[in-house]
């Protein structure tokens, strides 16, 4: 496994767990990188738990303050409210290699206001959807490779609302929670099976105060040839999930880090052994994710154009 072929030193920007979970994978594939972060307290936080001690004060402060040719990347691991900003001052300091958490930004909105300061380094900038990189999902295309090719699909993204605790959310990320959390199954699910060509959406108001639409439901056939639906209810009971069909059978990514397998003609579903070696030392995905960007394989990474792309052509479509 290669490591480190195309970087120097990697600026981290953040210092809560999603940084602390990205620091884990740089010292896991001996990578030198800076962290850079605004409170004291969560700095200190970060250092215990990695041994890495990161500059506090905010990313501004620091790009003002310091010789950033040293840098080669950056990945901006702060809260969803301030991706974007964060965003803004790597490329104004000339710092274009970027790996941005998902969803870039706080709404779909926000994206699209701001196209014109990243689509001109679009081709290096690359929305961190993990998930494409689990070892479930991995595996699950090697067994939709042995069947012949995948032929449907169902997927879920019902959220548990009732465990979201809205007085300790940004209200500009629970607005759009459908855009900062839900999309990780979407982009998944549409990343297996193709984007949908044709396709109808519904949506239904629910009763929550923080988000308008809590009803889903969806069905047609993507630009591979593969029927899709979908039925996400946040007021009632689920969970994320995919579930796809083949030839010879039907593999269910529920959760999406593990792999069960229903065969043809059988009723039991069966535990699928496979090696997620990685994903269990790391946080599940993130390991292929950051070897992937950083050697500049960018065959299942998503650059934020594609993700704009993405997001006025299907996310707008299923919350409309």
């Amino acid at each position: 496994m290669s490591h480190n072929i195309n970087s120097n030193i990697v600026l981290l920007i953040g210092t809560g767990s999603m940084a602390v979970a990205y620091a884990k994978v740089l010292q896991g594939q001996k990578i030198d990188f800076q962290v850079v972060g605004r409170g004291v307290a969560s700095a200190q936080t970060f250092y215990e738990e990695t041994g890495k001690k990161p500059i506090t004060g905010g990313l501004e402060l620091f790009l003002e303050n310091n010789d950033v040719s040293q840098f080669d990347a950056a990945i901006i691991a702060t809260g969803t409210e301030v991706l974007l900003d964060c965003l803004r001052l790597l490329i104004q300091h000339s710092i274009t290699k970027i790996l941005i958490e998902k969803p870039a930004a706080v709404s779909i909105a926000e994206l699209n206001n701001n196209k014109e300061l990243f689509l001109p380094h679009a081709a290096s900038i690359f929305v961190a959807y993990n998930r494409r990189f689990y070892a479930s999902v991995l595996e699950t295309e090697r067994l939709i490779e042995a069947d012949g090719g995948l032929e449907a699909m169902n997927f879920e993204f019902t959220e548990w609302t009732h465990k979201i605790d809205a007085s300790k959310k940004v209200p500009a990320v629970l607005n759009n929670w459908f855009f900062a959390n839900s999309t990780h199954v979407v982009d998944l699910a549409f990343f297996l099976a193709g984007k949908p060509l044709d396709w109808t959406a519904y949506s239904k108001k629910g009763n929550l105060e923080w988000h308008e639409k809590t009803v889903f439901s969806g069905a047609g056939i993507t630009e591979k040839g593969v029927l899709f639906s979908y039925l996400s209810h946040w007021e009632s009971a689920g969970r994320w999930g995919i579930e796809l069909l083949t030839q010879n059978r039907k593999i269910y990514l529920k959760p999406l880090e593990g792999v069960l397998i229903q065969r043809k003609g059988l009723l039991d579903i069966e535990k699928h052994v496979f090696d997620n070696t990685l994903d269990v030392l790391y946080k599940p995905g993130l390991f292929r994710q950051v070897e992937a960007f950083l050697n500049n394989d960018n065959s299942r990474l998503i650059n934020i154009k594609e993700h704009l792309e993405i997001a006025n052509q299907i996310y707008i479509k299923i919350l409309s």
